[in-house]
């Protein structure tokens, strides 16, 4: 399997890097397996930056290695992908025991509906119903150096 990070720079040496922003599955190494997706992160980071080239670094992994990794997956939007992405986008102390969490991303439109869900405008059971039609790309948190380990780059290219 092939998955992409998108980013303003090469990213040669991968490592978990705690982050201050709230982010879908908490701290990690994000990949998804669609380029589009990768393309619109390392356009996003670099704007945000103000600093380097939007770059898509693409990875190897053997789907075999996951067996040996602790691994928590949502197929899509659902009610406990939802309360496990608003716990990490609400709370910086939330954490889990994961290796490496794979859901659909939270989206800028998503985003919107998850932030009117935690300010009490919407049920979870509305706040699914807006989110399962948005055809959300999918994600994969890369959450501990056992999990990063099993990653060989494979390709970088610059846009």
């Amino acid at each position: 399997m092939i998955l992409y990070h998108g980013s303003n720079i090469e990213v040669k040496n991968l490592q978990i890097i705690k982050s201050r922003k709230l982010l879908d599955f908490g701290a990690g190494f994000y990949l998804t397996s669609d380029y589009g997706q990768a393309r619109k992160w390392a356009v996003r980071t670099t704007d945000r930056r103000r600093e380097g080239n939007p770059v898509i670094s693409a990875y190897h992994v053997n789907s075999k290695d996951f067996e040996s990794l602790s691994l928590l997956a949502f197929d899509q939007a659902s009610k406990e992908w939802l309360r496990y992405v608003s716990a990490y986008r609400t709370d910086k102390s939330a954490s889990d025991s994961y290796d490496i969490v794979i859901g659909p991303v939270a989206n800028d439109q998503a985003i919107r509906t998850i932030n009117d869900f935690l300010k009490g405008r919407f049920t979870e059971d509305i706040a699914i119903r807006l989110l399962l039609p948005q055809n959300l790309k999918d994600q994969y948190a890369f959450k501990t150096e056992k999990a990063i380990s099993i990653l060989e780059l494979v390709e970088v290219k610059y846009l």
